[in-house]
């Protein structure tokens, strides 16, 4: 059954020009990474090579790869959400049903595409960052080379979680556009959210942090941390101006992870509920 509903999926979104683009362009953006190895800058003496900073040293560039790679999921987001309007656009989803598929498994084959498309940029970034660090890396021992594998599968997680979010906003919605509008707005709200509880709530307390840990966005956020301030040049200019280096938890922690899960599987959920209860 699984291979019949991928199989339906993948004509859905080959047949579709704009999707073929989209899917592409995100690819060849990850590609770009690579570029930031001929990235140099010179101010008369002064002479940097990014390369040359570490962000390729065995096993930074797990984490800083991944980083990256999440400023992209935006394109694979429009792809889904745009998967969505168009089930509603042409009526292929009330065919799929007359056609004898269930609700049940038209929301699953949707959560199997979105699971092929994170495992797929999983795969990309894996294969990427093994090119670009046995190149660039100082280390290429096997045990650090397979140190802090952890972020690949925090990457994963996290697409998961959000393409999911971007199917449950396609099905809400029903318009590519304004799913992505809704995906802005709330984004924006989250902010705010968090600017209410920082600077008016629980002002000079870190409890504001605790709570915004469990919104959907900022949780997935949280899997993977910014990873710049790992870098012996941002710590050493951190230690000039402040005077000291402050340490700064980078890991992937269960509770973390357990909270993307609990948001993908309610997104999930309440995606088959509206299309369980709505009239097509």
């Amino acid at each position: 059954m699984m291979t019949r509903l991928v199989s339906i999926e993948f004509q859905k979104l080959f047949k579709n020009r704009a999707s073929k683009v989209l899917i592409l362009t995100y690819f060849v953006l990850l590609s770009f990474i690579a570029l930031i190895a001929s990235v140099k800058f010179e101010f008369g003496s002064f002479k940097l090579h990014i390369a040359e900073q570490g962000i390729f040293n065995f096993p930074y560039i797990w984490h800083f790869n991944t980083y990256i790679a999440s400023v992209f999921k935006l394109f694979l987001a429009i792809v889904i959400v745009s998967m969505m309007a168009n089930e509603y656009t042409y009526g292929t989803l009330k065919q799929n049903l007359i056609d004898g598929m269930s609700k049940k498994e038209f929301i699953f084959s949707k959560f199997i595409t979105v699971v092929a498309f994170a495992l797929a940029s999983v795969v990309f970034i894996f294969l990427l960052s093994l090119i670009l660090g046995y190149s660039f890396s100082s280390y290429s021992e096997i045990s650090i080379v397979t140190s802090d594998l952890e972020y690949l599968f925090a990457f994963f997680i996290k697409l998961t979680g959000f393409f999911s979010f971007c199917l449950f906003l396609g099905i809400l919605v029903k318009r590519s556009a304004f799913a992505l509008g809704f995906l802005l707005v709330w984004n924006i709200v989250e902010w705010i959210m968090s600017g209410l509880l920082k600077w008016l709530i629980f002002p000079n307390t870190n409890i504001y942090a605790k709570i915004n840990q469990f919104f959907p966005l900022e949780a997935m956020s949280n899997l993977i941390k910014e990873p710049f301030s790992r870098l012996s040049a941002i710590k050493n200019i951190e230690t000039t101006i402040t005077g000291e280096n402050t340490l700064k938890d980078y890991g992937l922690h269960f509770g973390e992870i357990t909270i993307v899960v609990i948001w993908t599987v309610i997104f999930i959920y309440l995606s088959y509920w509206i299309l369980r209860k709505r009239d097509l």
